[in-house]
Formats: structure tokens, sequence, C-alpha cells
């Protein structure tokens, strides 16, 4: 029996697996260890993820999370689960390899994650050969939901907006600047806080200035990541996460210009994850 996850800095996808096939499926919140230390992972885990699986105690375990590429955080996961299944062999894993196998498979290409952070790899088919650096929330993140929640927050806040999407804002949010100020400079995921603000961005995709915006994301994304891998326009580009999935239809617009094959787009790998180790029991 395989227990395999899928993590973002928002949401985690389980499922509980056998050779007969699956057994239970789970959500909880996502889990990033560059925000969270072993102790606060297991008791949220305790408390959220032991109640929806059944009680059967996985053999192994693979966990594949945002904040996952070095080893000391790795292990800082690794140990919330040993502590809640303790006689389980737990791999850990950074959430690329996740998005590489779920959209790739056994094929070469350019993965990338588009969720509430950004990512992206170059896989061979087998392993990740390269990736551009990951600067995160304040460094970097471009076309994720934190950072199209930071530009639209910014336009805000800076009387930019239109005065019909600002009122439509505020009337939604009722939130004003020290409100925001706080969130984001003293509280815990401003990530996350900044991300659930695209959901603003979708419903209002339509109107010029927004469209533009959301344009001017994914565009800054290409520049920073896609367009310095060599040969990026030979090679089949794919996309998971919920900010890919669902303004697809500017993400492929956007990378017409810039002359990009994109090919698969998943708002979720946990199905091409499941598949894949499914095989593996099976064999």
């Amino acid at each position: 029996m395989i227990l395999i996850a899928d993590s973002g800095s928002t949401k985690t996808s389980w499922r509980l697996l056998t050779a007969e096939g699956e057994v239970a499926q789970a959500h909880t919140i996502g889990i990033n260890p560059y925000y969270q230390e072993s102790a606060e992972i297991t008791q949220s885990l305790q408390e959220s993820l032991l109640p929806q699986l059944p009680q059967h105690m996985p053999e192994e375990i693979y966990f594949y999370g945002a904040g996952c590429s070095a080893k000391d955080k790795q292990e800082v996961v690794a140990s919330a689960l040993r502590a809640l299944f303790p006689s389980s062999d737990v791999s850990v894993h950074h959430d690329l390899e996740a998005a590489a196998r779920a959209l790739c498979g056994h094929e070469e290409g350019i993965a990338c994650i588009l969720g509430t952070g950004s990512n992206s790899c170059h896989y061979d088919g087998e392993k990740i050969v390269e990736s551009m650096p990951n600067l995160g929330f304040i460094l970097g993140d471009e076309g994720s939901g934190g950072y199209m929640g930071k530009l639209l927050v910014q336009a805000y806040l800076n009387l930019e907006l239109p005065q019909d999407l600002h009122q439509a804002f505020f009337e939604r949010y009722q939130v004003g600047r020290d409100e925001i100020i706080d969130q984001v400079y003293r509280k815990p995921y401003p990530n996350r806080y900044m991300a659930g603000f695209a959901k603003f961005m979708h419903d209002h995709r339509n109107h010029p200035y927004l469209y533009q915006m959301i344009f001017k994301c994914f565009a800054d994304f290409f520049e920073k990541t896609v367009t310095k891998y060599p040969d990026y326009q030979q090679r089949g580009t794919h996309f998971v996460g919920s900010i890919a999935f669902y303004f697809s239809d500017i993400l492929r617009t956007v990378a017409q210009q810039y002359h990009i094959n994109v090919k698969n787009i998943l708002e979720s790998p946990i199905a091409g994850l499941s598949l894949y180790h499914q095989q593996k029991i099976t064999v």
C-alpha cells in the first residue's frame, strides 16, 4: 500500500493506493517547509488527514511538495510524516518532479507549475536535467497566483485601477491599506493571501485593464523562465496548477507571442502521479 501526496502552498491532494486500485483520497491545506516546522505539520495532518483515511498503515509514502528541493527542507516534511506513520518508508520530493512525471510521462519536455507559486524545469523523460532559479514570493514567482494578486493589490492601493474595477474590488473584499499591509508583512503565508485575489482577476479577466495585467504576468513568466531553456521553441511546454488551468486561454495567447508550443495543461498532477505509482505497484 502506497500513500502519495501532491502539495502546493495552498492545498495538498492525497491518494492511498494498492495493487488492486485506489483505496481512498483526501485533501488538506498546503504544506511548505519554508513556512512550517515539523511539529506544526504533524499536528495539522493529525487533525485533517488521518480522519479522512481508512485505518491502514502505508508501507511507502511519496510526498511531492513546494519548497522541498533542498535536503534540509525535505527532512522537515519527512520527520513530520514519520511521526504520524512510524513504520512507513517516507520519501520526499520536489513538486517539480510531480509536475514533470504527471505532464511529460516518459517524454522530454519543459514542465511548468503555475499555482499559488510558480516554477519550471527541463525534463528528459526520466529526470529533471535543468531548472531555473526559484526566487519565491518576494523576489520571483512570476505568472503565479501570488504574483497576480500582488500586481492587482499594488494597483488598487496606488489608485491605478479604473474606477469600475476599484469599486468592484472594494465591494467584494472590503479591505484597505492597513489590513493588507498587516496580512502581507505581519501574518504567515502572504503568498496564499495574495493568491486569493486571483479569483477576482479571473472573474474580471475580460476587462481590458485586467486582461493586460494577466498578459503581463504570463509574459514575465516566459521571459524569466521558459525562454532561458536551450531550444525551448522546439520542445513541448506543459503546465500544471490552478492559474494555468483557469487562465489557459490567455496563457496560450501569450505563449504564441514567444513561439512556445503549449501541450498539456492540468489543474493538478495527482491523477498522473497516481498512475505512475500504480504502475510501480503492479510491476
